[in-house]
């Protein structure tokens, strides 16, 4: 499933407080000036695509996730991996060396990370 930006907005505020109405949701979304309309037409799209239930109490509605944040992280980072970088994990981690200045603890903590794994098989 794919959550767009503007929709991992709604999704971060739901995830870190489940069980809230639209009005809620809108106030607690950071640095972003949208309408109650607006917040309800991304809630209704993440309900259609299955990301979200819904339940109606009394006159309003109240949102719960359906995918988990590490799920859905793990899928999104699957899926930029294998459109960017060919399914390749050590191309995208040869870019991110290539593209960012490495710190000694960075270049420790990816080699304990390689070991860990190798250690798991």
């Amino acid at each position: 499933m794919r959550i767009s930006e503007a929709e991992l907005s709604v999704m971060d505020v739901v995830w870190s407080a489940p069980g809230l109405a639209a009005a809620d949701i809108a106030a607690k979304i950071e640095g972003k000036d949208w309408s109650d309309k607006t917040v309800k037409t991304l809630l209704a799209r993440l309900v259609d695509k299955g990301a979200l239930s819904v339940e109606r109490d009394g006159r309003r509605y109240l949102y719960h996730p359906l995918v988990k944040r590490a799920e859905h992280r793990q899928s999104a980072v699957g899926s930029f991996v294998d459109n960017l970088f060919g399914g390749k994990a050590s191309t995208l981690v040869a870019h991110l060396a290539d593209a960012r200045d490495l710190s000694d603890d960075d270049i420790d903590e990816l080699e304990a990370l390689v070991r860990r794994l190798k250690d798991d098989r």
